[in-house]
């Protein structure tokens, strides 16, 4: 009987996200987050295509369990191996490590969350990706501006980024992205301001972006 409780219980966790694909995990946690703050979906897609895109079934997907330390990208084929991951980075003295969906950097952003782990929650780091570039829009006065914020504010690494958001923008976000209700946060919604101290305007994501797909190598 004791068994059976605890089987049930693992089913109705995992009933949100049963029958999502990876990759559909970031685009769902996307436009709910889209929907919930008013930024534009297909903005919110794009990032999490140009942070963590590659290509599957013909064309670019983000992934859910992607890391980048140091310059070097990775993704897991679990959310399970991409913490393991993140645990044993910090445990180097490491932590400007970029993980989940939207590449949130550890360093400059570990205090808002729980663990890193959170950072690996595909709806909880589409919140906070959105929020940000919310108050990036109201500062900067244009979507594509506050995209090359989010990843530096150094300007000639926001303009890289920006021809990059632009690319992925015409060629590979769907202008109407599904409405899935995706229940898989695993942590608090961050508390606010959003940035304190010498952390705000620094970069989500390596400063050596590359100038064109993919951002990420798989590694064996």
């Amino acid at each position: 009987m004791k068994n059976s409780r605890l089987i049930l219980a693992l089913a109705i966790a995992l009933l949100p996200t049963m029958g999502l694909a990876r990759p559909e995990l970031c685009e769902s946690a996307a436009a709910q987050a889209a929907r919930e703050t008013g930024v534009p979906p297909e903005v919110l897609l794009a990032i999490t295509l140009v942070e963590t895109g590659r290509q599957s079934g013909g064309r670019l997907r983000p992934w859910p369990w992607a890391a980048n330390t140091e310059g070097r990208g990775q993704w897991f084929a679990s959310q399970q191996e991409a913490s393991q991951f993140a645990r044993e980075t910090l445990a180097r003295g490491q932590n400007s490590i970029d993980l989940g969906c939207f590449q949130i950097n550890w360093r400059w952003h570990g205090a808002q969350f729980t663990s890193p782990d959170a950072l690996l929650d595909p709806l909880t780091s589409a919140r906070y990706a959105a929020r940000l570039l919310s108050d990036l829009y109201e500062e900067l006065g244009t979507w594509e501006r506050a995209a090359g914020a989010y990843h530096s504010r150094t300007p000639r690494f926001a303009s890289r980024y920006r021809a990059r958001f632009r690319q992925v923008l015409a060629r590979n976000v769907d202008p109407a992205p599904p409405a899935v209700d995706l229940q898989v946060a695993t942590a608090p919604r961050p508390a606010f301001p959003l940035f304190s101290g010498t952390a705000r305007g620094a970069s989500l994501v390596p400063v050596n972006l590359p100038a064109t797909a993919p951002l990420f190598r798989i590694t064996p």
